[in-house]
C-alpha cells in the first residue's frame, strides 16, 4: 500500500478494523488507476473488485465518516498556515443514464437524475489544494420539480441556498480561531443572509457579486457607484484554464471602495445594513474571441490599499481550483460512469473518489510551489526509479540518476508518459495528462515488481 494512503487516513475510524483496511486498500487501488473502470483498477482481480463493491454497499459505512477522516488530516496541514482559503462550490453528479439506480433526485428542468454535491476545499494562500474540509450531498424531491418560481417565498433555511451558509458554519467550527479563514465563492453565494451571518473576528467572506444591490450612496445601486470610482491601478494575474480556453495572463484595471449594502426589501424588517468592501477588477483588452474578465467582488476583508485589493483578486482567482477538482472527480475519475444500485452507495463512492481526486490535484500544484523538493516525498522508490528508467529509454535522460529527481521534474516525466510534449511553449502539464501518465506509471511499476518477485532470472 502506498505510504500516502496510510498517512492520509491515519485518523480513520469506521468502527471496524476490517472496514478501515478495505477503504485504504480501495483508495490505494483507485489512486493508482484513477481513470480505469473498477475491474481494471482492481487489476482484473475478481475478489478485489467484489470487495470494493461490497464496501460501497455496506450500510454501516457512512460517507461522512470517510470525509471526516480525510478532513482531520486536512486540519493538520491547515495548522502550518496563519491564513487559509476555504473555497466553496456545488456540482451535479449526473446518473441519468443508469435508470436502475434508486435514491436519486432531479437535477434540472429536463429532469436529469443524480446527486447534488456541495464541497468546501481548503487551499493555501499560495494556491495549493490542502483537501476537503466539508462535503454535503443531497437529493431533490421530485415533488418539488417545477416549483422554482416559488423559491422566493421560502425562508433561507428551506432553500438550497442554505448549503452555502451551512458550509461556512461547519468550517467555523473546525478551523482553529487563531487561523484566518477566507471563504471564497462564486455568484451563487451572493446571498444577503450569508453576509449577515455571525462571524468570528478571523473569519471573512470573499464573494463574487451577481446582484446589483441597493446601497447607502447617492448612486443608490452598487454597479453605478463602483464604476464611478477611479481606477486605482492595474495588475496582471494568471488565469486558469476555462472550458476550452487555455491558461493565460490577464491585465486587470482595479477599482475599490467601502460601501454599505441594504437588505432586500423582503428582508428589511429582519436585517440591518452591512458595511463591506467592494472591488471591481476588469479586463479592458482581452485576447480575440476571449470573454473579458469582469469580477465584482464583495468582501468583509479590510481593503486599505491597492496592494490589499490585488491580494484579494489573486485569492479569488484560486476559486477555479475547486472547478478543476470537480473536473478531475467526474471526467478523470469517471464518477458518473459508476453503476451502483443506490444513491447511498454512490455517496460512499463519491467520498472515496474525492480523496483520490484531491491527491491528483495536490500533486500538480505542490510541484509548482516546491519544484526543488525531492520527489521521494511523494513517490515511492520503485515509482521514481521506474519513471527515470522510462525517461532514459526515451532519450530524455542521458543517465539513470541514483538519487530522486525533483518533484517538478518527476511531475513533468509523469505527464510525458500521459502524452505531454514538454515543449517550451507548452507551459505546465494539466490534470488530464498527469492522471493518464500516472496510470501508465503504475502499470509499469506493477510489471517491474512482478518481474522482480518472480523466479525469472
Amino acid at each position: 500500500m502506498q505510504k500516502w494512503v496510510e498517512d492520509e487516513l491515519k485518523y480513520l475510524d469506521l468502527g471496524d478494523k476490517r472496514l478501515n483496511r478495505r477503504l485504504k486498500f480501495s483508495i490505494d487501488l483507485l489512486s493508482q488507476s484513477p481513470t480505469a473502470s473498477i475491474p481494471e483498477a482492481c487489476g482484473g482481480d475478481w475478489a478485489a473488485t467484489k470487495g470494493l463493491y461490497r464496501f460501497w454497499g455496506n450500510d454501516s459505512v457512512k460517507a461522512k465518516d470517510i470525509i471526516k477522516a480525510h478532513s482531520k488530516r486536512v486540519l493538520d496541514r491547515i495548522d502550518e498556515h496563519s491564513v487559509i482559503l476555504s473555497i466553496q462550490d456545488n456540482t451535479d453528479a449526473d446518473f441519468t443514464a443508469h435508470s436502475s439506480t434508486t435514491g436519486l433526485g432531479y437535477l434540472a428542468k429536463s429532469y436529469l437524475a443524480g446527486l447534488k454535491v456541495q464541497n468546501n476545499m481548503v487551499v493555501s494562500p499560495n494556491g495549493v489544494p490542502l483537501g476537503l474540509l466539508w462535503q454535503q450531498v443531497w437529493t431533490r424531491d421530485i415533488k418539488e420539480f417545477g416549483k422554482k418560481h416559488k423559491r422566493h417565498q421560502k425562508d433561507i433555511k428551506d432553500k438550497e441556498s442554505y448549503y452555502w451558509l451551512k458550509g461556512f458554519q461547519a468550517t467555523q467550527k473546525l478551523i482553529p480561531e487563531h487561523i484566518t479563514q477566507v471563504t471564497i465563492a462564486d455568484r451563487e453565494a451572493d446571498i444577503f443572509e450569508f453576509f449577515a451571518l455571525p462571524r468570528r473576528p478571523n473569519d471573512h467572506l470573499l464573494i463574487r457579486a451577481t446582484h446589483n444591490r441597493r446601497i447607502e450612496h447617492p448612486d443608490k445601486y452598487l454597479w453605478d457607484a463602483i464604476r464611478k470610482t477611479e481606477v486605482k491601478g492595474k495588475r496582471t494575474i494568471e488565469v486558469g484554464r476555462r472550458k476550452d480556453q487555455p491558461p493565460r495572463e490577464a491585465e486587470l484595471s482595479v477599482r475599490f471602495m467601502t460601501i454599505t449594502i441594504l437588505p432586500p426589501i423582503r428582508l428589511k424588517d429582519n436585517y440591518a445594513p452591512i458595511e463591506v468592501q467592494v472591488i471591481l477588477a476588469e479586463e479592458e483588452n482581452p485576447p480575440e474571441n476571449i470573454e473579458a474578465i469582469s469580477w465584482l467582488i464583495i468582501t468583509t476583508l479590510p481593503v486599505n490599499s491597492f496592494e490589499d485589493a490585488v491580494q484579494i483578486i489573486i485569492w479569488y482567482s484560486y476559486r477555479w481550483l475547486i472547478e478543476r477538482f470537480h473536473y478531475v472527480l467526474k471526467s478523470g475519475c469517471k464518477l458518473e460512469e459508476l453503476q451502483l444500485q443506490t444513491g447511498e452507495r454512490l455517496q460512499r463512492a463519491l467520498a472515496t473518489y474525492s480523496i483520490v481526486a484531491w491527491r491528483l490535484l495536490w500533486l500538480i500544484y505542490e510541484s509548482r510551489l516546491n519544484p526543488d523538493m525531492q520527489c521521494d516525498t511523494v513517490l515511492e522508490e520503485d515509482e521514481w526509479k521506474v519513471l527515470c528508467i522510462e525517461m532514459h529509454n526515451r532519450g530524455i535522460l542521458k543517465e539513470i540518476p541514483t538519487k530522486p529527481p525533483s518533484l517538478q521534474e518527476a511531475v513533468k516525466y509523469i505527464a510525458i508518459l500521459g502524452g505531454f510534449l514538454a515543449r517550451k511553449s507548452d507551459g505546465n502539464p494539466g490534470v488530464k495528462t498527469l492522471w493518464r501518465g500516472y496510470r501508465k506509471l503504475q502499470e509499469k511499476v506493477g510489471f517491474w515488481r512482478a518481474l522482480r518477485n518472480s523466479n525469472i532470472s
